[in-house]
Formats: C-alpha cells, structure tokens, sequence
C-alpha cells in the first residue's frame, strides 16, 4: 500500500528573495562564522555545538561530488539523494537522511541558493554543509531550517587524512541530532508501492552534465540500480556499491542565479517548484510521469500518464535534476 507524507507551512519566500549580483566561490567554505581558514583547519566556532533534542526532521547533508572527493562516505545510508547542476557544469549531491544516521558522513562542500527551495518540502529540516559565500547567508537565516555548517558546530566535524582540502571535511551526524528521525520525517510527498501498469524494459539509462556523467544499470540479483559517475561504479569508502532502488530523472528549469564563483560562472538555479515531466526508474524499468509542486513548502507529487499516482520501490531514491528542454 503506497505511504505519501504531505504537509502545508507557510510559505518560504522571504527567504528566497533575490539578492541582486554576487560572488559565490565553487568551493566556498566560509559561512555562519568563517569555518575554514583556506588551508583545510577549521577555525573556533562561535558557539559549541550540543546535539538537537528536537529529532523530528531530516538532516539533509551537502556532499562534494568532485573527482578528488570520491569514494563518498556515508551515502548509502540516505534515504533521498538529490543530484544537481554546478558551477563549471559539475555536480554536487545533498543526502537525505531520515532513517538511519550512518556513523560519518562526506565529504561536506558549500551550500547553493536553490537549496532553500528545495528542502522547504521538508518539515524544519537540519541543514549541514560547509559554508556559503557571505551574500547567501541572510537568505539561509531566514529559511525554514536550522543551519549546521562548521563555523556553528565545530565539534561535528573533522578533516580526514586522505585527500586534500576542501575535498576532507566529513560530519558526524550524531553531534548534529540524538537519533535519525525515521521515516515519516520524508514530507517530501513521495509515494512508495507497487509498480503501475505498463512501463519499457530498460536496464541502462545516461544521464549527462556540461562536465559530468551518472548512469544507472538495473542489477537483477540485486534488483537494485548500481551507480556509475563519470565512467567509474559509484562505490563508498567501505567497497560496496551505491544501488538506489528507484531513481528519477527530473525535467526542471535551470536558470541564471544572481551570484557567481571566483572564475565569474555563474552559479545555475535548480527550480524545484513548478510542473514538469519525469522519467522513473524502478525494478528494470522506465515510466513516463509528470511532476507538480505548487509552492516550496509542498511535497512533490508525482504521477503517471493517465494521472495515478507514480509509486516508488522501496529503498533508496535518487533524484536527478536536468535541465528541461
């Protein structure tokens, strides 16, 4: 029987007010106090951080996706991965996590404008990243979430060993919050259940950035998705594969934003309210479905072609945003 959490708040806009033109760096580490000095060493906090007693929400984590930044820790465990567009034509991860808070998570990176609207689906969810360019930082003071990047909790976070700065810097969730907030914390309106009628056999699907490539193959053993990034099987730092059970690739507008990283590109916008149409991916096949999200604080319902609604397999789920034609 399908499970669909929905909910209304009031609505985010304030927070996702243009800013009018800024700089925000790729790697931008600095936010809610200067979290990095540049050279990989966190700076003092401007306050010691104590676990939430709230543990009702979601902890959605920003994840370097970069190719020095791979093996990623952590990732299996997300309930939702979100897949979307950078600077350069690169990409960058934000996982969802409701079910099960894995011991580490990473590594972090820099928060984007358009994850405020993205997360308003979510009810208060923890945010943690690494920081954000200065100008952003009103905006995610004023959205509906509580922000965690290093500069506020530095005792959540450390640098690894093995790879470089700023692609080292890993959470520890249970600093964050006491314990993951289980499933129904996922207000994001999707639907899990059985498999609509119809859909096309399809064990291989590409999907491809300016400067990056996923690509999803069906495993019958495992009747999972295994992930491959740029060529490489998508495997964590303790050698298993990342198998989703159900991915969707997402037709959205991509837009301008108003800030720029230090080479002058231009930082893209993800809209992730609206209508559009989607592809689903679930027990080695493909459904045509549509999307709708009305405001920021909606889930986001997904349908299949004569209007039903599109069910997901349970397990993981990977969402990936392109751009619509």
């Amino acid at each position: 029987m399908g499970r669909m959490v929905r909910k209304r708040r009031a609505s985010l806009g304030v927070a996702l007010l243009a800013t009018g033109t800024a700089v925000l760096a790729a790697g931008c580490t600095g936010g809610h106090g200067p979290a990095d000095d540049g050279r990989g060493q966190l700076k003092p906090p401007r306050a010691s951080a104590t676990p939430s007693a709230h543990t009702g929400s979601v902890l959605a984590v920003k994840i370097d996706n970069a190719g020095p930044a791979r093996p990623h820790t952590g990732l299996r465990d997300a309930d939702v991965v979100y897949v979307e567009q950078v600077e350069g034509g690169l990409s960058r991860l934000m996982a969802v996590y409701a079910s099960k808070l894995p011991k580490v998570v990473g590594p972090v990176r820099s928060a984007r404008e358009s994850d405020l609207e993205l997360l308003g689906q979510y009810d208060d969810p923890t945010l943690a990243f690494s920081g954000a360019q200065h100008k952003l930082l009103p905006l995610i003071d004023k959205a509906p979430l509580k922000a965690e990047p290093p500069g506020k909790a530095t005792d959540a976070y450390f640098r690894g060993t093995d790879r470089p700065a700023p692609h080292n810097l890993y959470l520890r969730p249970a600093r964050l919050m006491r314990s993951a907030p289980g499933a129904s914390a996922l207000t994001n309106g999707f639907r899990y259940g059985a498999a609509p009628a119809g859909g096309r056999a399809d064990t291989s699907t590409t999907v491809a950035y300016p400067s990056a490539r996923f690509t999803f193959r069906w495993s019958a053993d495992r009747h999972r998705w295994l992930v491959s990034m740029d060529g490489t099987p998508t495997k964590t730092t303790d050698g298993q594969p990342v198998t989703p059970a159900t991915v969707v690739v997402q037709h959205v507008k991509i837009r301008k934003s108003g800030f720029r990283d230090f080479l002058g590109n231009n930082t893209p916008y993800t809209e992730t309210v609206g209508s559009g149409k989607a592809e689903v991916l679930r027990d080695g096949k493909v459904y045509q479905a549509d999307w709708k999200r009305e405001k920021a604080a909606d889930g986001t319902d997904f349908t299949t072609a004569d209007g039903e609604p599109m069910n997901f397999a349970s397990g993981q789920v990977w969402v990936v945003f392109v751009k619509a034609p």
